[in-house]
């Protein structure tokens, strides 16, 4: 069988009619998981922009953001809930509205977590 790049076609025709259907169902199950990737990224897409939209509003608040987590709005308080900054936006969030990134060696807010994890490595 020739060497083929995406968008290419094979030449199938020297395979038994179990090695064809079996390449058929491995190709519909990448479309199956490229579609369904396509929908996660979708939503992901979605979710992020209703939170930049919800920081914008905040963001210019300084007590509001020096005092609660800019996501959950739950204040800040030293041992339960301490505050964070994000490495990438430089807001406040609490734990629970926060991932730590062992790489940079710091907190990332959910919504730039998520951005993160949309953008291609």
């Amino acid at each position: 069988m020739p060497s083929s790049s995406y968008g290419k076609s094979l030449d199938l025709s020297r395979l038994t009619d179990d090695e064809a259907k079996h390449v058929w169902q491995v190709i519909q199950r990448d479309f199956h998981l490229r579609k369904k990737e396509e929908n996660r990224l979708g939503e992901l897409k979605t979710k992020i922009m209703k939170e930049d939209t919800k920081r914008e509003l905040l963001e210019y608040q300084p007590k509001l953001s020096d005092s609660l987590c800019i996501r959950c709005l739950q204040p800040f308080k030293l041992l339960v809930n301490s505050k964070r900054q994000c490495l990438d936006c430089k807001l406040f969030v609490c734990k629970s509205c926060s991932h730590f990134n062992k790489k940079d060696g710091g907190w990332v807010c959910d919504p730039c977590h998520m951005a993160r994890l949309q953008k291609p490595v």
